[in-house]
């Protein structure tokens, strides 16, 4: 090997996923707020090792794919996992090949860079590498009465992703008899004389399965999350003519905001409470008002690009809070539109938005009716990292 590997990373996610249930295959399935296969998908593609990222999906999962993804390297899987990563193992060889390859299943989400780092250190020395957990239950025989018990010792859970030096793990898929299955990768090259070694692996890498197994993944990815809070503030000025676009909603008023946008100030303060949960600085350096393509835009874009940041980060929005400031119009008759409209855009429950009113006591630019405040917060919870 080179000091500097090409490697690339091969998901294999063309199952049913039927024993999960739900109405998608289990690995376009929301966990943690975003598709399964989202997840480890970001771990591999942002480990600053990996060169490319191959998806093995089943027939017509193209679409699924791109909703949770988008147009990432695809290539149709086959009837086993076997078959999938055979055909994936070809594309790389097709197209130039690879130093090393890890073979991951989209079922185990939470992938961490310190296993991918101590997968590909242990391919110095070894054919392949597979992260492992020991066995920690006592262990048994028995057909309905239990039998005797087994030592545990030297047992070991076997994770994924599975490493390999390209060639060996190609060259095993070649060889290996069309009407045997094989248990994992790692059987393949060991029955071909290659050396697989074994890394510490981790309790996050559990895999998803059965329904209870995404609460039980939320659980252990929620165990890991800090919680964030951060507040934003907005001001538009009212002038007739203009349309009064408020918390997402089109009120009725004699009078408008102004704006390069919709001028939401309700939307623009959530979405500045937002991007400071993730230090992404504010609305005006993702959307600067002098550029021409947000001259009135709707603000529940803005809204939507903070949200989409947050979830790229493995974050999930937990509270909202906006309060409006304003003489008039009223906001009671249009609290509980505004919401529902809020917890739309956001896919959150409503009970997760509040939306205060108040005024200044005719006090300021507010009393006056010159304009329209706006204070929002957010909490969050994001990865420590993030």
């Amino acid at each position: 090997m080179t000091d500097q590997p090409n490697i690339v990373a091969l998901i294999v996610a063309a199952g049913t996923g039927t024993r999960a249930g739900g109405t998608m295959p289990k690995q376009f399935a929301s966990l943690a707020g975003k598709p399964m296969i989202a997840h480890s998908h970001a771990a591999l593609s942002g480990h600053p090792q990996i060169s490319k990222v191959l998806i093995a999906i089943g027939e017509g999962q193209e679409a699924l794919l791109d909703e949770a993804i988008g147009p990432v390297p695809r290539l149709a899987g086959g009837a086993t996992r076997r078959h999938s990563v055979r055909a994936g193992l070809e594309r790389i060889a097709a197209e130039g090949g690879a130093d090393l390859v890890l073979i991951h299943d989209a079922a185990r989400p939470f992938l961490s860079a310190s296993v991918i780092d101590r997968l590909i250190a242990a391919l110095v020395d070894s054919a392949g590498a597979v992260p492992v957990l020991p066995v920690a239950d006592t262990l048994a025989t028995g057909i309905e009465i239990l039998g005797a018990t087994v030592p545990r010792d030297g047992l070991f859970r076997v994770q994924t992703p599975q490493a390999f030096r390209f060639q060996a793990v190609l060259d095993a898929h070649r060889q290996w008899p069309d009407g045997e299955d094989a248990t994992d990768d790692a059987q393949m090259v060991r029955r071909f004389g290659g050396e697989v070694a074994m890394v510490e692996g981790d309790a996050m890498l559990e895999k998803v399965t059965y329904p209870a197994d995404f609460a039980a993944a939320e659980a252990r990815h929620g165990a890991t999350l800090v919680s964030r809070t951060a507040m934003g503030f907005d001001v538009h000025r009212l002038e007739a003519g203009e349309e009064l676009w408020l918390g997402g909603i089109l009120v009725p008023h004699d009078k408008g905001l102004s704006g390069h946008s919709d001028a939401d100030v309700g939307l623009h303060a959530l979405t500045d409470a937002l991007l400071g949960t993730i230090g992404a600085g504010d609305i005006g350096t993702h959307f600067p008002p002098s550029d021409p393509q947000w001259r009135g835009a709707a603000s529940y874009k803005f809204l939507q690009h903070a949200a989409h940041l947050i979830a790229e980060r493995g974050g999930i929005i937990d509270f909202i809070d906006l309060t409006l400031i304003c003489e008039a119009p009223k906001i009671g008759p249009h609290r509980e539109a505004m919401r529902a409209r809020i917890a739309d855009l956001l896919s959150l429950t409503p009970d997760q938005v509040s939306i205060k009113a108040t005024t200044t006591e005719k006090l300021g630019f507010t009393g006056r009716g010159e304009g329209i405040a706006a204070q929002a917060v957010a909490t969050v919870r994001v990865p420590a990292r993030a």
